[in-house]
């Protein structure tokens, strides 16, 4: 990627200052209480935990989490097989490339929001097949099945992957767990969603970009899901807006840790007590950087709406309900087509006041 092309320049008022805040701002939280033998019998460890997440899903959105259980091995094999993979020829790449039959595999024409992104990314599904409706009519209850498609190289990408998202699987059911219980509800209350779960992970490269002022690796957005666990890089480059004055700040890298950020989702269940905190990916000029984000998605025959135990008449639900699987699919093939609208949303099924 040489000089910037138009289709990647950002809006005037998106595009990024290159002054960068990195206050002590967003939580990073030890997950150690879960795997502590002591915690059976140290319930107050596990309610602080609670509240700490409780808090830093409600004041941002956005936490970091470290002492979480994934091996770090596992992580650094995912990251030496995605720069293998990346480092091959575009035509290597393409053989793979998704589209409108085969939605998961390797793209380098992303847009969000309508603006080029400055990336490439690989894209597995977690299940294999992923159950998902066969069109995006609201009255079609037809279902039909979604496939990876596996590179040749590196050969070992497939059994790395797969082995690693068992383990971040693992650590957002977990925090699905403990966010429920800061919202007053049992443990597993968000547990049966993810049965036939439609989640899958990203491979992201951002090469070096010569115009890092008018171009973003990802343009600002809210994640649709439900919970997104993030791997990346030691280079940086998230940044997350604040929601107390809209200032955009940088998460700064932590050795080790997973950064964690509340779904669209998330935000209706919870009936708006937690919101999905907007953020973006700034390029750097010289260094090329890589995330893996697992994206945590609900069964496609999930009705999202506001869960019952969190609305009453003071506090009536905000959204309608929707199709996860409609929603998902639609937003799936916009994709592959420069919209003339925006996407679809969450705030589309708001209920008026």
């Amino acid at each position: 990627m040489g000089e910037v092309d138009q289709a990647f320049i950002q809006e005037p008022e998106h595009r990024p200052k290159l002054s960068i805040i990195e206050p002590e701002g967003i939580p990073l939280i030890d997950l150690s209480p879960l795997s502590c033998p002591d915690s059976i019998s140290d319930p107050k460890a596990i309610e602080v935990l609670v509240r700490e997440i409780g808090n830093a899903c409600k004041n941002w959105g956005f936490f970091q989490v470290i002492n979480h259980g994934v091996p770090q091995e596992k992580r650094e094999k995912v990251e030496t097989a995605a720069r293998k993979f990346f480092a091959q020829p575009l035509e290597e790449k393409r053989k793979i490339r998704r589209d409108e039959i085969r939605v998961v595999g390797y793209f380098d024409t992303e847009h969000t929001k309508n603006v080029r992104d400055w990336k490439e990314v690989f894209d597995f599904l977690v299940e294999e097949p992923t159950l998902v409706p066969s069109s995006t009519e609201p009255d079609d209850k037809g279902e039909t099945q979604w496939f990876n498609q596996w590179p040749e190289n590196p050969p070992e990408l497939r059994e790395v992957l797969e082995e690693y998202s068992q383990e971040v699987e693992k650590l957002s059911l977990k925090l699905m767990g403990l966010i429920a219980l800061s919202l007053g509800l049992p443990e597993d209350r968000f547990k049966g969603y993810f049965k036939d779960q439609t989640s899958f992970i990203r491979l992201n490269h951002y090469p070096p970009c010569p115009s890092p002022q008018l171009a973003l690796g990802v343009g600002p957005h809210k994640d649709a899901g439900a919970l997104t666990v993030l791997a990346q890089d030691e280079v940086g480059g998230l940044e997350v807006k604040r929601k107390t004055d809209g200032e955009w700040i940088r998460v700064r890298p932590t050795p080790n840790a997973y950064i964690i950020n509340v779904g669209d989702i998330l935000q209706v269940w919870s009936n708006d007590k937690y919101e999905s905190a907007e953020h973006r990916v700034m390029v750097n000029s010289e260094k090329e950087r890589f995330s893996v984000p697992f994206l945590l998605f609900p069964a496609h025959y999930t009705e999202v709406k506001p869960l019952e135990e969190l609305t009453n008449k003071q506090n009536p639900a905000k959204y309608r309900p929707y199709s996860w699987g409609k929603f998902m699919t639609l937003r799936k093939l916009s994709n592959f087509k420069k919209l003339k609208a925006e996407n679809i949303q969450i705030y589309h099924f708001r209920v008026s006041d």
